[in-house]
């Protein structure tokens, strides 16, 4: 039934519409998307019309969602969003849930060269890299992944994993502990949505993959295993849920395979396609719906400065995407919902600092991005708005 009494505004509030339901937020950059439910009770006329409202700031339009911009960072706030008809405009829904805006951020994390130093990159933006804090630990061969609120790095051959809060800078924090040492997995061989990290644990090699719960301080959980054991592989994720891993080795044995895991279910994984050719030391970033896998080389003296992709909803072959600016092995990868990031690696003889990045939506060459602080291989990354989060 139409509201009948104060919130509204108009000529005859006996006919404004009730307001709107099952208000949400999904956070970005400095704004949000506000979605919700329209009324079932329009009043007298038909629905003209929604306002949003965020801290004191608002949008209107003629359906869900509505995004509101020119929000803070790192500040949490709520939504309500009212209706409007001829008659006039209804009483504000219910608040949604807290929800904090965010700039995505890109960290790249330990590493032959950078020991146990964590720094960060603002993604939308080029530059060198800024200091962040520091690892509980230096060491190499590390792997990261985590939500918009924290990032988890584990490796160098210890089972110890630990995490960062992205709004704040400082060193990292103990979480919990892998069944078995974590080193040699890749740069990037995770995949991760908004509740939980998978990681694959390398050292062996392994064929095992462990999840952890992000919100949640914990020892790693058996998610399933890969079909054979390998390392050195590399990994991304997807915002319907699927994670897939590509590449890798065992011993003197290098793999084009591709496989994918729905990340909220436990289980083994399943056939997905295969690279161009067998690659191993490689790294991927994804948005909501592409996975870019790039570099690496054939564990010999033949190194790749190619990048492929794949849609990550569909099974299948990787498609030519283009070139990485330096040819190299054993860097990593981070990304936003728009824009993919490879940083550092080995070019066979010397460890790089080159940062390039994508637009992850269009085909084409990387571009400079900046620099890491110093040259570094075989370090994690991670950032706070990937695919998996869309």
């Amino acid at each position: 039934m139409a509201r009948r009494n104060g919130g509204f505004i108009g000529t005859d509030g006996l006919d404004a519409p009730d307001p709107p339901t099952g208000v949400t937020g999904t956070a970005g950059n400095a704004q949000v998307s506000v979605a919700f439910t329209a009324p079932t009770d329009t009043g007298t006329s038909a629905i003209t019309g929604f306002v949003a409202q965020v801290g004191g700031l608002g949008t209107a339009g003629s359906s869900s969602p509505l995004v509101v911009t020119g929000l803070t960072n790192n500040t949490a706030v709520t939504a309500v969003v009212r209706a409007i008809n001829a008659y006039g405009t209804s009483a504000p829904s219910d608040a949604s849930a807290s929800f904090t805006p965010f700039a995505p951020t890109g960290l790249v994390a330990g590493g032959a060269g950078l020991g146990d130093t964590i720094e960060f990159f603002t993604i939308p933006s080029t530059g060198n890299a800024t200091d962040f804090g520091n690892l509980i630990a230096s060491g190499e061969a590390f792997t990261g992944g985590g939500n918009n609120i924290r990032a988890l790095f584990t490796g160098n051959s210890s089972n110890v994993v630990q995490f960062i809060v992205y709004a704040t800078q400082g060193n990292a924090t103990d979480f919990g502990d892998a069944s078995a040492a974590n080193g040699y997995a890749g740069g990037t061989s995770s995949a991760s949505n908004a509740t939980r990290a998978v990681f694959g644990r390398g050292t062996g090699p392994s064929n095992v993959l462990e999840y952890y719960t992000i919100g949640s301080a914990g020892n790693g959980t058996d998610f399933g295993d890969l079909s054979g054991a390998r390392n050195q592989y590399s990994g991304m994720s997807s915002s319907s849920g699927r994670g897939v891993f590509a590449g890798g080795r065992n011993g003197s044995t290098v793999y084009n395979i591709m496989e994918y895991i729905t990340i909220a279910n436990t289980g083994n994984t399943t056939d997905f396609g295969n690279l161009s050719a067998t690659r191993v030391r490689l790294a991927a970033c994804s948005s909501a719906t592409r996975g870019v896998i790039g570099g690496g080389g054939d564990n010999g003296s033949t190194l790749y400065n190619i990048m492929e992709y794949i849609t990550l909803g569909s099974t299948g072959d990787t498609t030519d995407f283009g070139d990485l600016t330096v040819a190299r092995k054993d860097l990593t990868a981070f990304s936003s919902s728009v824009r993919g990031v490879f940083a550092g690696g080995h070019n066979g003889t010397n460890t790089l600092n080159p940062v390039d990045y994508i637009t992850i939506a269009s085909t084409g060459n990387a571009s400079d991005f900046g620099d890491l602080s110093t040259n570094a291989d075989q370090s994690a990354g991670a950032s706070n708005d990937h695919g998996g989060l869309q």
